[in-house]
């Protein structure tokens, strides 16, 4: 199958908003800016682009800029609403940069674009905030894949990982891939058949690494009723898996990625042709639950954007009909306001509390707009990485951070830097656990919108043989909320936590020779080295 057009699923968005009109409820969005005809101008940020908060505080994005026929566009945006272009795409360097961005811990933006490029397939590309562009791959269209729709996120350990609808080395109906700030790049897995069906192709929205460390992601098309799947993929291995598949009934062709809960389900939406659409959870074991189904009344219908859950617990999303929406965990939704336009992106909570979004169409000259909706969210940090082991560097993003006083993970003080008043840096502290970061400021102490999560490490285990009932003693870091010891990756083992740095464990009855593994609340460690498990006699 080939690429998916932006023509094809405009046009399916395009009709569903011609549907009838929902009447306004109470609450009011914010425009904050029209965007308009000029070709040096973005315009028409359409499907699930990605609003990334820079260290300067500002949201940074793209825009496809169909309405003046121009290439594409990066734009940076105030939470005040004041535009400053950033980067005019010419088609050698990329086309239709619809996805969005990511803040990488580098400072510098990741993002792709759904066409141009030297193949003409699309490109994935490294940014200042200041707008410098550098190509750091160009699709062939063959085993890398082709037109990817959505930016790479940065994955736990450093390498970026993204997906393409069409290529691959198995079907040419998509893949994911791994690269590297530099531009190193491979191709971690291909999308391909199953029998007679399809077993997901053209993943549009962008991947999430659950806590778990796997990859998480939803294809437009695929599963035995051909209408979508949701996916799971080992970054390490390759290996995909396909959690759910929709049948029209629970949901179809979702388009935008998914979001890792602070209960740890993921949730997420599907657009839809005959319906109006839907909004679900599925837990990392693949149990499937509707929350919403849209209706085309006053909660609209058609959501194109995913999820996005705030600091208040609640579920943030929109739909083509230009609902701005609340939804609970148990499927409780609320319209908020009604922005018109055809919101598709999804939401962005700005580390000042507001959320932040873009229409595809509606405004002053009905181009699109860029839309906040304050619903009254106090200030917070938001970290990245999602996770580090004890002495690496983590980021912190907010305001007000000039004077600040102190850092700490889960209570236990860091070591800390101020870099500007929205950017700060510290230094994960030997004893933290997985739990909420803060700052403590002049104007008070802001708390981060989730956990921090502490990785464990294994340093070395003694004695590295011996038979079944060996106590062996694990030497690491961060061992304080081990929830489980395995062996060869399939034996559990009876084990006792020491200390943060130390844990005794046994070899069971039946143990195979392999190497020693750790979960712990915040993460899993792999011993590099096996032990060796001996006979009894």
């Amino acid at each position: 199958m080939g690429k998916l057009s932006s023509s094809k699923i405009a046009c399916v968005v395009s009709v569903l908003c011609l549907a009838a009109a929902v009447a306004a409820p109470a609450q009011t969005c914010t425009v904050l800016y029209n965007f308009g005809n000029n070709p040096d101008r973005p315009n028409d940020p359409i499907f699930q682009g990605v609003l990334a908060q820079g260290r300067d505080g500002n949201m940074y994005s793209g825009s496809r800029d169909a309405w003046t026929g121009s290439d594409g566009t990066v734009f940076e945006m105030t939470p005040a609403g004041a535009l400053t272009v950033v980067h005019l795409f010419d088609g050698t360097d990329g086309q239709d940069p619809t996805g969005g961005l990511t803040l990488g811990t580098d400072g510098m933006f990741y993002g792709a674009t759904s066409s141009g490029g030297l193949y003409s397939y699309g490109t994935v590309y490294r940014m200042t905030p200041s707008g410098e562009l550098t190509t750091i791959h160009n699709f062939t269209g063959g085993d890398d894949g082709g037109y990817p729709s959505a930016p790479p996120i940065e994955g736990i350990y450093g390498n970026f990982y993204g997906t393409t609808s069409y290529g691959g080395k198995t079907g040419n109906i998509g893949t994911v891939y791994r690269i590297s700030p530099s531009g190193a790049f491979s191709t971690v897995s291909s999308f391909g058949l199953t029998s007679s069906r399809y077993s997901g192709n053209y993943p549009n929205g962008p991947l999430v690494q659950g806590n778990d460390g796997l990859l998480y992601g939803t294809t437009f098309y695929g599963g035995p009723d051909d209408l979508g799947t949701i996916f799971s993929v080992s970054p390490s291995t390759g290996k995909i898996t396909t959690m759910f598949s929709f049948d029209g009934t629970n949901g179809q062709n979702p388009l935008a990625g998914l979001t890792q809960g602070s209960d740890g389900n993921f949730y997420g939406t599907t657009v839809a042709y005959s319906n109006g659409g839907t909004a679900f959870k599925i837990t990392p074991g693949g149990k499937f639950t509707v929350l919403h189904t849209f209706t085309g009344g006053s909660d609209g219908a058609n959501p194109v954007g995913g999820l996005t859950q705030a600091t208040d617990g609640y579920f943030y999303g929109t739909n083509t009909y230009g609902v701005v929406y609340r939804i609970s965990s148990t499927g409780v939704l609320t319209p908020l306001c009604n922005i018109g336009g055809s919101p598709q992106d999804i939401l962005l909570q700005n580390t000042n509390g507001v959320l932040y979004g873009t229409t595809a169409v509606g405004g002053s000259v009905d181009r699109g707009m860029f839309f906040s909706l304050n619903v009254g969210l106090s200030p917070f940090v938001r970290f990245l990485p999602d996770g580090r082991e004890v002495g690496q560097a983590v980021e912190l993003l907010g305001q007000g951070f000039t004077g600040t006083t102190g850092v700490s993970f889960n209570g236990t003080p860091a070591t800390f830097t101020v870099a500007s008043d929205t950017y700060l840096t510290a230094t994960l502290p030997a004893g933290a656990t997985t739990g909420f970061s803060t700052v403590t400021t002049p104007a008070g102490t802001l708390k981060s919108d989730k956990e921090f999560r502490v990785l464990p490490q294994i340093l070395s285990f003694s004695p590295t043989s011996g038979p079944p009932g060996t106590t062996v003693v694990i030497t690491g870091q961060s061992l304080t909320q081990t929830t489980a010891v395995s062996l060869a990756c399939k034996t559990e083992m009876a084990f006792t936590v020491n200390s943060d740095t130390q844990i005794t464990a046994t070899i069971p009855a039946g143990a195979e020779t392999g190497g020693i593994g750790i979960q712990t609340v915040g993460g899993h460690a792999e011993s590099t080295a096996s032990f060796t498990v001996t006979s009894s006699e």
